[in-house]
């Protein structure tokens, strides 16, 4: 079963009983046979989320409204909600750009999306989304933890804790050029689960490629080290780690580190090859855009997360970060935004169907919010996460498919309204996972993904 507080370590039971570190084999063994089957059926085996950081606007996306074209300029007719600029409201803006429809499908993408839209057979389109944040630091929080208000486990932590990892020599949950700003490390830590289940990071968003490829995992290697050297310095930290821990009844910090070294030492082995993104062929590169100065940042990204994604990591983020806060100059910012994720998203939804792995691998993709239908500026946009926009596709969910959908005007949910903690538990039961299993006990109460909340949409299912 999933659920429940690991009232004693595996390391603090190996000590107790005598065996100490040499067993600490025979553990990792136990790790992947944990409590760690799926409760139904899985539809997805793992997750790739591409984070568009700021929040893009739907209504110029994804979500056509014709009725702000006809009331374009007017002023707001309905009753607003919280906004984060209340004193910048203009009128009613219409879509910046022009809507096709594309596809067997017909699903129409605006012209930001030109590459988006060839794969869009391939979409699960979730037009109804809602959250309660309304700036950005409470948004990210409740999409990537469920709440804005604590600190709570990440969704890529609840993922691992509930399913395991499926490579025991890479982490579990990995994430690409993380935000540092809007809870920063929060957003992908493990809070009050183990800290074998926090995210690890692979640079950050102020950080170049270059600089990133030269070294994903700084822990990984020593300067001046060969190989054997690094493995006895390794060895011997632990046994520092090991000398503390046996001194100390639970330290969930220390057990945290003694893990973390464990798997730096595992992943001298698997992790350098699975990060020569310059070794996929000249046609896999150019299909990712890295042969272009525009989208080889976010061409390297999701071509990492391909290559971590086909070696067993359940959950990997790639963050677009942070660019998508348009209060003013939608359209020329927009453009450039879209210009530098457009073709690598294509191209990792193309790879994927061409291996194989889009039917067990689920693409998401969206920001922390949408943008409202006025104006701020002289073509600007506030906060709205009252209906949004994002995507799906691949493994269990419906392709080519249109689910739920705002008002007239792009504003609210009005269709099979999808809130955050509704994402959640779909998300977890694509992997197989009930959200209402999904606990652990901290403080004297259980705790879960979704709080107290949260409904399963099927509708989206294949």
């Amino acid at each position: 079963m999933i659920v429940g507080k690991r009232e004693r370590s595996r390391r603090a039971i190996l000590r107790q009983s005598a065996a100490g570190f040499g067993l600490l084999g025979l553990q990792s063994l136990l790790a992947g046979a944990e409590g760690r089957a799926p409760h139904f059926a899985p539809k997805a085996k793992r997750i790739i989320f591409l984070f568009m950081h700021g929040g893009p606007s739907s209504i110029d996306t994804f979500d056509p409204k014709p009725r702000l074209v006809e009331l374009h300029g007017k002023p707001v007719p309905f009753k607003r909600g919280l906004t984060f600029g209340e004193g910048a409201v203009r009128g009613l803006m219409k879509p910046l750009w022009e809507y096709k429809q594309h596809g067997q499908s017909g699903i129409p993408v605006s012209a930001l999306f030109p590459h988006v839209a060839e794969c869009v057979d391939d979409l699960c389109v979730l037009r109804s989304m809602v959250g309660d944040g309304v700036d950005h630091g409470a948004a990210l929080l409740q999409l990537h933890t469920g709440v804005f208000q604590f600190k709570r486990p990440s969704m890529g932590s609840w993922i691992l804790y509930g399913l395991g990892t499926e490579n025991k020599n890479l982490p579990g949950f990995i994430t690409i050029k993380p935000t540092l700003g809007h809870g920063g490390a929060n957003n992908f830590a493990a809070s009050f689960l183990p800290g074998e289940f926090q995210g690890t990071a692979i640079g950050n968003s102020g950080m170049k490629v270059e600089e990133i490829a030269k070294e994903p995992v700084p822990y990984l290697a020593s300067k001046g080290l060969t190989a054997e050297h690094q493995r006895y310095e390794l060895e011997m930290i632990q046994k520092m780690n090991r000398r503390h821990a046996s001194s100390n009844d639970h330290d969930p910090e220390l057990e945290a580190r003694i893990g973390a070294l464990e798997l730096a030492f595992r992943m001298q082995v698997e992790a350098p090859e699975a990060f020569e993104v310059e070794k996929e062929s000249d046609a896999t590169k150019k299909l990712y855009g890295l042969d272009d100065e525009t989208t080889r940042d976010f061409g390297w990204q999701c071509l990492l997360a391909r290559r971590l994604s086909e070696r067993g990591v359940r959950v990997v983020q790639a963050s677009h970060s942070y660019k998508w806060d348009q209060h003013t100059e939608l359209f020329k910012l927009h453009t450039k935004n879209a210009a530098e994720v457009d073709k690598p998203i294509a191209g990792l939804l193309k790879d994927l169907k061409a291996r194989g792995l889009l039917k067990e691998t689920l693409v998401i993709w969206g920001g922390e919010f949408g943008r409202t239908p006025w104006a701020q500026g002289a073509d600007g946009r506030d906060h709205n996460p009252y209906g949004y926009t994002m995507w799906m596709a691949g493994a269990g969910v419906k392709p080519g498919f249109i689910y739920g959908s705002t008002d007239e005007f792009g504003y609210h949910a009005a269709e099979n309204r999808m809130h955050i903690h509704d994402l959640h538990a779909t998300l977890l039961r694509l992997m197989g996972i009930d959200h209402l299993r999904l606990t652990h006990r901290s403080a004297g109460r259980d705790f879960r993904l979704t709080d107290v909340a949260g409904t399963v949409h099927e509708g989206i299912f294949a």
